[in-house]
């Protein structure tokens, strides 16, 4: 089984690569494999809203000069997806916004290519919006048909400055108690 997580930080070793780390640990103990990918840096565009993906039905974004078919190709091979972001202004970061409205359109364009791979979100907070930032995450899940694993809490923790997050005890716990859900939910799923 593997899980990859996109992390859509501009801050590549930042607070939400910290936030995926520990959910990783968990998988780990699993023997779960764990890729993660940085999707910032100029990696991606938005969505051109052209619908060639509903036309084409390749499993493919017909723009063709950024990552994201590469991103796509990894989210099918999973068995599990993490969508990590920081919170800006109330919502993810807009990497992640990219992410999501164009796999989103991918996934639904090709019968729901992410239909009942296991997805769980991973939020970094200053102070607010985090709530904002991990709905927008689940709302790319659910209308996926995907399976959310649930924790504690909502799947975030508060943080500004580069690990800050590590003193967020209630969050740290949270997001463990992710990756240890994660787990026993994939392996229910391909047991």
């Amino acid at each position: 089984m593997k899980v990859v997580a996109f992390n859509g930080s501009p801050r590549k070793d930042g607070n939400t690569s910290r936030l995926i780390n520990h959910v990783f640990d968990q998988l780990h103990k699993e023997n779960i494999e764990t890729e993660a990918i940085w999707i910032s840096g100029g990696k991606l565009q938005g969505c051109l809203g052209c619908l060639k993906c509903f036309k084409n039905k390749d499993k493919k974004c017909a723009v063709k000069k950024d990552n994201l078919n590469q991103y796509m190709e990894k989210m099918i091979q999973a068995d599990g997806i993490i969508l990590g972001s920081p919170t800006y202004f109330g919502s993810v970061s807009a990497e992640m916004k990219m992410l999501i409205d164009r796999i989103g359109l991918v996934s639904r364009a090709n019968d729901y290519l992410l239909k009942r791979k296991v997805g769980a979100a991973v939020i970094a907070a200053r102070r607010g919006g985090a709530v904002d930032a991990f709905n927008t995450i689940n709302h790319l899940f659910a209308l996926q048909q995907m399976i959310i694993p649930c924790s504690i809490y909502w799947n975030f923790a508060y943080g500004f400055a580069k690990g800050e997050v590590e003193k967020d005890e209630e969050g740290i716990l949270t997001v463990k108690t992710l990756g240890e859900n994660m787990a026993w939910l994939l392996k229910k799923i391909n047991g």
